[in-house]
């Protein structure tokens, strides 16, 4: 769900007009039945500022589209800025911004794309602005069947616009290198290194069809993603069925092909004392209804996959 959609002169004239905060504030009211406060009303107006001035280049194409606040199928994690148009090959670019307001962070040891830095109230282990826009990139990637079919390329970034960067900067410490190259990061500024990201990438506009196909998009596992999970179980006997756990894994797939077939929901419960198994019939149907094409999560207490 696209909270806010339309092309570059329509974002810079509703900003210029400051209608755009308003047209936010009654979208999500009516799409979403919230009301939003004034910290969010604040955030956005901040950000998007910076992301106008960002735009208010020639040669980033007027009718590029424009999206803010893309809410992503089956998930709670909202995309904060896209910009969708054509390469220099004319196939469909969208270029994912992660906007950060935050003033600095402290990186973390040990812990994979994890930074500290004071958010929601308090100082928080939040992930790293790039690893969180190079996710979400990710996510459509490898569930939204029009992103697969025609082979749209997904260019994730983080704008950090309050951020000052110094030399050796916790931001850019060692462990997060990978997740830099394929997510860069812009702080304050770098506007124009974050201009040419975007031109480089939007070398035409496309009225926001690129955006709105995405929208519209059925939510299909990809191909990687399907030999990926069952890669991850070929071998490993730890996830080999016995007996009950047999069965009851047929009477899962077979009532799941019910509910396609006649479009009925149905509840499954396994019940199961510890170590009978039910964690290795769960991770097997992850895989093979993925393979089916179906969207399939597995939840913990722990985690979430």
């Amino acid at each position: 769900m696209l909270i806010y959609s339309g092309n570059k002169t329509d974002f810079m004239q509703d900003t210029e007009n400051d209608l755009l905060e308003n047209k936010l504030y009654e979208t999500i009211k009516e799409k979403m039945n919230r009301t939003t406060g004034l910290s969010e009303l604040n955030s956005w107006r901040n950000s998007l500022k910076e992301m106008y001035i960002t735009l208010n280049d020639t040669q980033i194409p007027s009718n590029a589209g424009i999206a803010i606040e893309y809410n992503i199928p089956q998930t709670s994690k909202r995309i904060d800025y896209l910009i969708s148009g054509l390469g220099d090959n004319n196939r469909g670019n969208v270029i994912i911004i992660e906007l950060k307001q935050w003033e600095k962070l402290t990186a973390i040891e040990g812990q994979d794309c994890i930074v500290e830095t004071y958010t929601g109230g308090g100082i928080r282990r939040v992930p790293h602005p790039s690893y969180q826009a190079w996710s979400y990139a990710s996510f459509i990637k490898d569930y939204n069947e029009y992103v697969q079919e025609k082979e749209i390329e997904l260019h994730p970034c983080a704008y950090l616009h309050n951020y000052p960067r110094q030399n050796n900067d916790s931001l850019d410490q060692k462990q997060y290198q990978d997740i830099l190259h394929d997510a860069p990061a812009f702080t304050y500024g770098q506007r124009e290194s974050l201009r040419t990201f975007i031109k480089k990438n939007i070398c035409k506009g496309d009225n926001e069809q690129t955006l709105l196909q995405i929208e519209n998009g059925k939510i299909r596992p990809s191909k990687q993603l399907q030999d990926a999970i069952s890669s991850m179980l070929m071998g490993n006997e730890e996830f080999k069925l016995l007996d009950e756990q047999k069965v009851v894994y047929e009477s899962i797939l077979y009532n799941s092909c019910k509910c396609q077939k006649d479009m009925k929901k149905r509840t499954i419960i396994v019940e199961g004392g510890p170590g009978t198994g039910k964690t290795v019939i769960a991770i097997n149907l992850l895989a093979e209804l993925t393979k089916r094409m179906q969207f399939v999560q597995y939840v913990s207490k722990n985690g979430y996959l």
